[in-house]
């Protein structure tokens, strides 16, 4: 008998179907990846075996077996038995999911308590030993710690000690690497995979991710539109795809495809970007902290550089120093062809990572489009709306979307918005900050396709900050690898992919993941 069996459920939202009809099994130990695209039904097929779907959720139909158990016909209150004790669940965001009130400590007692699982020097023991599982130093002083108080990585290795405090038959992962870097993403797989064969838990793995799919699982199902496309081993699913969608997602994600590098182009008159020992100091407390030390590089005019290295690497902090959102203690940055205040701002754009946060939700797309025209005067009325309409055309959305709201768009839809919003001046430099960091696959090959064809056409010069170096071989030509705020390695992509010299270098390009054979 399988650990879990779902026969043909079927879950809508205030009436319309999300998930139609699906089937999958989890034998006991396995690794079962449910990947697709955001809408695809994977989060909720995963909600609904656990009993967490929103109020506006139903189960239409079908049955979700674990142990024999029909858990679909089970009221909230008898779920609550399950939760926890048979199946643990890792969520997506870290920071969201943990209360900022309340320490570790307590955080990770609350599940023991609920399920009465000893007296108060029993759990805090098992506290105890949980934070040490899960490889975080010096336990007692993470369990009297409060969540902001810990790094990304730190935090969801606190969500797994959650996951498997009650040592569950099952653990539910839903993307539970999506917002990390490179090499903890690595390291909390791991730790998943380590404790599981400790225990023999079986693992669902939600995610988007095919690279991490690819690498981590016995078996691949993929979804779609609330269907299963296509399921089965792996290394089968990878090595011969049934399903047209399947082949679409393997091509499209960087981790498992085989894009040639970009070679920079013969170099024009003159870089485009020129940085020189730049020095960015915070002062925390008495003692100042130096984000960025003495960083220098140039980008060639028509071309993209990559600044890549883990959260805190000093990636970000360059980058605002090159569009003038921060002031550098020390140092130089020099654009070509940019003047001083407003006329800077016409030559040089950012595009944010987040297109569900960069735009404003109360204007509609047209005047978001616009707003870049009117402030620098350009152009009369009609003159503007034409220019809206053909920045609409070259970032390959329809007109029609002109009339509506970010809110009812798709979150590539808004990416391509704010990179037309950004093109609306005629800059010629773009900084884009983990531009596609928070799309899917397909969608994040899209506008990377569209990002190198405006290259192409514009001459536009890039300058793309990402902790995915997987993206980063695809887009860029050349890089800079930052590590505890200074360069150590750069050259072109090409080099500094296939040979590294910097054992930080070397460590991130072993983090990206690769497919089980």
């Amino acid at each position: 008998m399988s650990l879990l069996e779902v026969r043909d459920l079927a879950v809508s939202y205030d009436g319309r179907r999300a998930v139609e009809g699906i089937s999958l099994t989890v034998e006991p130990g396995e690794v079962v990846a449910v990947v697709g695209e955001s809408g695809s039904g994977k989060t909720t097929t995963a909600h609904a075996v656990i009993g967490l779907l929103p109020a506006n959720a139903t189960v239409d139909g079908g049955h979700i077996l674990l142990g024999g158990a029909d858990l679909a016909t089970w009221p909230a209150r008898r779920m609550e038995s399950v939760r926890g004790a048979q199946i643990g669940l890792i969520p997506q965001d870290p920071g969201n999911s943990l209360d900022p009130v309340k320490t570790i400590g307590t955080q990770i007692g609350e599940v023991l308590r609920i399920h009465k699982r000893g007296d108060r020097r029993a759990i805090r023991g098992r506290v105890l030993d949980l934070l040490a599982r899960v490889g975080l130093p010096d336990p007692e002083a993470r369990a009297r710690q409060y969540p902001h108080q810990l790094s990304g990585g730190m935090r969801q290795r606190v969500l797994i000690a959650i996951a498997i405090a009650l040592e569950p038959r099952l653990i539910i992962a839903d993307e539970p690497t999506s917002a990390l870097d490179v090499t903890v993403q690595r390291r909390i797989l791991d730790l998943i995979d380590d404790l599981r064969a400790e225990s023999g838990t079986a693992l669902l793995l939600v995610t988007h991710d095919l690279g991490v799919a690819a690498s981590r699982s016995d078996r691949l199902v993929v979804m779609k539109d609330g269907r299963i496309e296509e399921q089965g081993p792996t290394a089968a699913v990878l090595s011969s795809p049934q399903a047209r969608y399947t082949e679409r997602l393997l091509h499209d994600a960087p981790a498992l495809s085989a894009a040639p590098f970009r070679d920079p182009p013969e170099p024009a008159a003159g870089p485009a970007i020129t940085v020189r020992d730049l020095v960015k100091e915070f002062r925390l407390g008495r003692q100042p902290f130096r984000a960025v030390d003495g960083v220098s590089f140039e980008v060639a005019r028509g071309t993209t550089h990559a600044l890549v290295g883990e959260s805190g690497s000093g990636k970000t902090t360059t980058a605002r120093m090159v569009v003038r959102f921060e002031e550098p203690t020390s140092g130089t940055v020099s654009i070509a062809g940019a003047g001083e205040g407003r006329g800077f701002r016409r030559q040089v754009q950012l595009v944010h990572q987040n297109p569900y946060g960069s735009l404003d939700p109360r204007q509609q797309i047209a005047d978001i489009v616009e707003e870049p025209l009117r402030n620098f005067r350009l152009g009369d009325r009609a003159a503007r709306r034409e220019r809206v309409l053909d920045l609409l055309d070259r970032v390959a959305l329809p007109r029609d979307v002109r009339t509506r709201r970010p809110g009812e768009l798709s979150g590539g839809q808004r990416q391509r918005v704010a990179i037309a919003r950004a093109l609306a001046a005629g800059p010629e430099v773009l900084v884009l900050d983990e531009a596609v960091s928070a799309l899917d696959v397909t969608v994040q090959a899209q506008i990377l396709g569209l990002l190198e064809e405006l290259q192409r056409d514009l001459g536009l010069t890039y300058l793309f900050i990402s902790h995915d170096l997987a993206v980063v071989r695809q887009i860029s030509h050349t890089v800079s690898v930052m590590n505890k705020g200074t360069i150590v390695e750069a050259g072109t992509t090409r080099e500094v992919f296939t040979a590294p010299r910097h054992d930080y270098t070397r460590e991130l390009l072993a983090a990206i993941p690769e497919p089980v054979q």
